[in-house]
């Protein structure tokens, strides 16, 4: 009988316990431990789950063959160094780290220890962006929106690094360009960092890509929209829902009493297989890992939507010194 491929979550507050509760569902893996700086929470995960607690994830070295570290970003690097150096595989929460050296040297080290380095950007398992992918010919306006209210627990990220990455890297998988300029302008109101932002990526083939990201919204909305010359796709994260419009027609409707505009479309519903997304995501983290899948997204892909982001904050910071 094959033994069970051992493995261990890093860090288990919001996200991370999601991904222990992942790995427990799973008959092929032996859930070895959880670690956590927090005793308490550490030892109440373990107890739900039926594992040993760790306040120091150094005690998992030589006890697992790979890990989902889902730390504050800024701890990213620290953490994921040392268990890749030692050929433990690394399931790494969005994004990569806060700076584009320490995510090429972790990849780079990745490579060198026969590693498999896996970036947490969970939507890109989205049923609905899987499927996405086989309706769309030529985009030539995106938007997003990914708006919700303010969560206490998230103080290290602003809402480009927490929550607008998800947009960024799904724009750059669907559009076969290179990003040509960037515009973004954001502000604060609940942290020091921007609570909300608002971009715009223009590629050399003339497609343009608009994100708004907020989390002073009291509304969780997260959409794309996706205008090609023959359909208007509209994609619903939430519910893993496409609707793509076609042969669209208007008028007006000119009464006595009012001036009315009247639109018509043929509206097709795409059929998704509404999978857990996160599910997916370790899944094929450990299919690459242990069994020599073909990775979904290429490191230089990975590195280019944190490279991205990071010119996004750059853009709004220098849009708020020259506002000032």
């Amino acid at each position: 009988m094959q033994d069970k491929i051992r493995a261990a979550v890093i860090g288990v507050g919001h996200m991370g316990q999601y991904h222990v509760g992942v790995y427990s569902e799973l008959n092929d893996i032996d859930l070895v431990g959880v670690a956590d700086i927090s005793k308490k929470r550490s030892t109440d995960v373990a107890q739900k789950y039926n594992t040993k607690a760790y306040i120091d994830y150094e005690d998992l070295f030589g006890k697992v063959d790979l890990v989902t570290i889902s730390v504050p970003t800024s701890l990213h690097y620290q953490v994921a160094k040392p268990f890749i150096e030692r050929g433990i595989h690394v399931l790494l929460e969005k994004p990569v780290a806060n700076s584009l050296e320490e995510a090429t040297e972790l990849f780079a080290l990745a490579e060198k220890n026969g590693v498999h380095l896996q970036i947490g950007h969970v939507e890109r398992f989205n049923g609905a962006v899987q499927e996405i992918k086989n309706v769309i010919d030529s985009p030539i306006i995106l938007e997003f929106r990914r708006v919700g209210p303010f969560i206490s627990r998230i103080t290290d990220a602003g809402v480009v690094m927490d929550i607008m990455i998800h947009d960024i890297d799904i724009a750059l998988n669907l559009i076969d360009s290179k990003v040509d300029s960037i515009n973004a302008v954001g502000g604060s109101v609940f942290t020091d960092k921007e609570d909300y932002a608002s971009c715009q990526l223009k590629f050399e083939n003339g497609c343009l890509a608009t994100f708004i990201s907020s989390r002073v919204t009291q509304e969780k909305v997260r959409t794309m929209a996706l205008s090609q010359k023959d359909a208007y796709v509209f994609l619903d994260f939430n519910e893993q829902d496409i609707q793509i419009h076609r042969q669209a027609s208007s008028a007006y409707l000119v009464s006595k009493e009012s001036l009315k505009y009247r639109q018509e479309s043929l509206i097709e519903r795409i059929f998704v297989h509404k999978g857990n997304p996160l599910k997916l995501e370790v899944q094929h983290f450990i299919d690459c890992a242990m069994r020599n899948a073909k990775r979904n997204i290429s490191a230089e892909s990975e590195l280019r939507s944190l490279k991205i982001a990071l010119r996004v904050l750059e853009k709004i910071k220098q849009s708020g010194e020259a506002a000032s």
